[in-house]
C-alpha cells in the first residue's frame, strides 16, 4: 500500500477514535453535573434501574435583567385592611382590621361578606388573616383569625366557615377551631395562618402580646408558632407532645412579632418577625427551636438600650437575614411566577417603614437580601395573583388595593 494511502488511513483511524471519545464524555459530564444538584427537603431521589431519560436542550439565550420597577394600577380602597387571597374564579377577599370581610373583582367591585364574627378592633388587634382550605374546590371553606372578646382582654381566635358565593356571599357554619392561651391584653397578635404542603396541618403564628417573657414560657401560646391538626388538636409529631406543662401545640418559641408566614415550594416554614428598635428578622422555622425573645435580638430596646445578640448563644436559633434600621415586615409570599424577571423562587416581604417590598434569596440554610422596590406607601400584604402579578394591600384608611406589573 502506497505511503499516502497509509497516512490518510491512520489520520481517519485517529479522528474516529476522537469523536467516539467525545461522545463517551458528554454523558459522563452530564452526570457529573447533575451529581452537584441537591434533592429539596422532602423530596426524593429519581429512582435507579430504569433507562437514562434523553436530556432536555437548555436555551443558550441570555436570561433578563432581574425586574427593579414595577406599574402600580389602583384598583379599590379600603379601612385599614389587613389580608386577602385569591379565589379560584379570580375575585379575591380581602378584610379590614375593623371586622368586614368583602369580594372583590379584578375591576375592583366590592361586595361585603355577612357572617363574620364580632372582633375586638382596638389597638393593633381585629379581623385578620384568611386563607383557603386544602379542599376549598369541594368544600368552600375557608379560615380566618381575628382578635376574639373575652373576659380580661382578648385572645387569637382561629376559625373555619363555608364561603357562600354568589350575589349576597356569607360565612356560614363558623366554627372556632383553635383560641390562644391565656386570655390578655396588648398588640402583637401575629395571625398568619399557613397550610402545610400535605394540607394535614395548620401553622398559626402568635405574637408576645408586647410582654416579652410569655414568648418564652411553654405553659402558655403567646410569642410562639403553633401547627395543629385541621380539628384543632396538636399533632402526634409535635416538639413538645408529652413534655409536662407544655402546650402539645407549640411547634416553635421565642417569637417577638411574627406577622408573616409562608410555606416555602420545598415544604419548609418561613417567617418575617419584627424586632423592638431595628432587628426585623427572616427566619427559617424548624420544630422545637427557640427564637430567642425577649433574651436576645437583633435589635435594642425601644429606648435604645442594648439586648444581647444571637451570637451570645447557641441556645437560640439565628435569624437567616436581619434589618437594623427596620423594614417592619408585615406579609411574605414565596413568588412562583415568572412575570417578574429573576424573582423566581424568591421570598418577597412587605415594608410597612420600608414603604415597599424586599425581595430574599435563600440557598440551602443561608439567605441574603437581593433586591428592593418602593411603592411610596405602607405596605400591609401581598399575594401573587394567577397570572404572576402581584398584588399589595396598603395600610391605613384609605388603603389601596393595588395590581403591580413590571415595568
Amino acid at each position: 500500500m502506497k505511503p499516502q494511502l497509509i497516512g490518510l488511513i491512520k489520520e481517519a483511524h485517529g479522528k474516529v477514535f476522537e469523536m467516539q471519545s467525545r461522545a463517551k464524555m458528554v454523558p459522563v459530564a452530564l452526570a457529573l453535573l447533575l451529581s452537584g444538584c441537591g434533592v429539596d427537603e422532602g423530596g426524593a431521589p429519581p429512582p435507579g434501574g430504569g433507562p437514562t431519560p434523553t436530556p432536555t436542550p437548555t436555551s443558550t439565550s441570555t436570561p433578563l435583567p432581574p425586574t427593579t420597577a414595577v406599574t402600580q394600577r389602583v384598583v379599590t380602597s379600603f379601612n385599614t385592611p389587613w389580608a386577602m387571597t385569591f379565589l379560584p374564579n379570580g375575585r379575591l377577599l380581602v378584610t379590614e382590621r375593623g371586622g368586614a370581610l368583602f369580594q372583590v373583582t379584578a375591576s375592583g367591585s366590592k361586595t361585603r361578606v355577612s357572617g363574620v364574627p364580632a372582633v375586638d378592633a382596638s389597638g393593633q388587634l381585629g379581623l385578620h388573616d384568611i386563607a383557603l382550605d386544602p379542599g376549598f374546590a369541594t368544600n368552600s371553606t375557608v379560615w380566618i383569625s381575628y382578635a376574639e372578646p373575652a373576659p380580661g382582654g382578648q385572645r387569637l381566635a382561629v376559625a373555619r366557615a363555608t364561603l357562600s358565593a354568589g350575589s349576597t356571599p356569607q360565612l356560614q357554619g363558623l366554627f372556632v377551631v383553635w383560641r390562644s392561651t391565656p386570655t390578655t391584653t396588648g398588640g402583637h397578635l401575629g395571625a398568619r395562618l399557613a397550610f402545610s404542603p400535605n394540607g394535614q396541618f395548620l401553622y398559626i403564628s402568635t405574637g408576645d402580646r408586647q410582654q416579652g417573657s410569655p414568648a418564652q414560657d411553654l405553659s402558655n401560646t403567646i410569642g410562639k408558632m403553633i401547627r395543629i391538626n385541621l380539628d384543632g388538636t396538636p399533632p402526634i409529631g409535635n416538639p413538645f407532645v408529652g413534655n409536662f406543662g407544655a402546650k402539645a401545640e407549640i411547634w416553635s418559641l421565642g417569637h417577638r412579632d411574627p406577622l408573616s408566614l409562608v410555606v416555602a415550594a420545598d415544604g419548609r416554614l418561613f417567617s418575617g418577625e419584627q424586632g423592638p428598635n431595628g432587628g426585623d428578622e427572616f427566619n427559617l422555622i424548624t420544630a422545637g427551636s427557640n427564637y430567642g425573645w425577649p433574651l436576645v435580638s437583633e435589635g435594642n430596646n425601644p429606648d435604645g438600650s442594648p439586648i444581647p445578640r444571637h451570637s451570645t448563644s447557641s441556645a437560640f436559633a439565628r435569624p437567616l437575614v436581619a434589618w437594623t434600621p427596620a423594614i417592619a415586615p408585615s406579609d411574605l409570599i414565596q413568588y412562583r411566577g415568572t412575570r417578574f424577571s429573576g424573582w423566581t423562587n424568591d421570598f418577597i416581604l412587605t415594608g410597612l417603614v420600608q414603604q415597599g417590598l424586599v425581595r430574599v434569596r435563600v440557598t440551602g440554610n443561608s439567605a441574603a437580601e437581593v433586591g428592593r422596590i418602593g411603592l411610596g406607601a405602607r405596605i400591609r400584604a401581598l399575594k401573587e395573583a394567577p397570572d404572576g402579578r402581584i398584588w399589595v394591600l396598603q395600610d391605613g384608611n384609605p388603603g389601596n388595593l393595588v395590581e403591580l406589573t413590571p415595568s
